[in-house]
């Protein structure tokens, strides 16, 4: 098998709906919802994941399609309590959302508070419910390898349905080695969500071999326009 016939397994269509257009600056407004949400809606991304006030708008925008609509939880620090965390979970479910990409408890992690950090995934899962995907950003860029692995078993433990990287506030984002840990770390009962850092087609498809099945991004539509001639041949 050549290189090329290989690499022919990433169509468009599946780039796209592995991509969650992401907008969480803290200036965002309306029209730059409106904006995000058209775009997801015309390039049928995945989701769209945004800031917790701006759910019930993109929910708005996006109801009838099949565009799911995130929200982050405790961000981009995972330093809130853990029922402010569940309250903003549920709250944005109620307005919308099917999708919560929550930060972890990292000084608890640090500290070897493993239980303190499981519990914290776990209230928040509880209180959305198992139809709602709950992802779990535990911020690769500030931990030792061995505090990754926990990371990921613990919000295995806890019944949360993806791992994700990073929030992309921190000192780094989303990197091959870290997703490949990651996926090893969590096997088949979870999905990997790489973020930070990805803003073209070979980033995001190296992302997606190494074991991620979502993207987040802000630079989705740039990466679809990137797409290489051989993914167009097989879309």
């Amino acid at each position: 098998m050549t290189e090329t016939n290989t690499l022919k397994t990433i169509a468009v269509d599946d780039m796209a709906k592995s991509i969650d257009h992401t907008l969480l600056k803290p200036d965002a407004v309306q029209a730059d919802i409106e904006k995000l949400s058209a775009e997801a809606k015309q390039h049928a991304f995945g989701a769209v994941c945004v800031n917790s006030c701006h759910v019930p708008l993109a929910a708005k925008l996006l109801s009838g399609s099949q565009v799911h609509v995130c929200s982050v939880v405790g961000f981009p620090l995972g330093a809130m309590d853990t029922s402010s965390k569940a309250f903003e979970a549920k709250t944005a479910v109620e307005a919308g959302a099917t999708e919560l990409d929550m930060v972890i408890n990292l000084g608890a992690l640090k500290a070897g508070e493993l239980k303190t950090v499981e519990a914290d995934i776990r209230v928040v899962k509880n209180a959305v419910g198992h139809d709602k995907v709950v992802k779990v950003i535990i911020e690769t860029c500030l931990l030792t390898r061995e505090e990754k692995v926990q990371a990921c078993q613990l919000a295995k433990s806890a019944g949360a349905d993806f791992v994700k990287t990073s929030t992309g506030f921190s000192t780094g984002g989303a990197t091959i080695e870290d997703v490949q840990l990651m996926k090893k770390t969590v096997g088949e009962s979870m999905q990997v969500k790489a973020s930070g850092g990805i803003k073209d087609w070979a980033t995001a498809e190296a992302m997606l071999r190494a074991g991620a099945t979502r993207i987040g991004t802000s630079s989705g539509v740039g990466i679809l326009q990137g797409v290489p001639t051989y993914s167009k041949e097989i879309d």
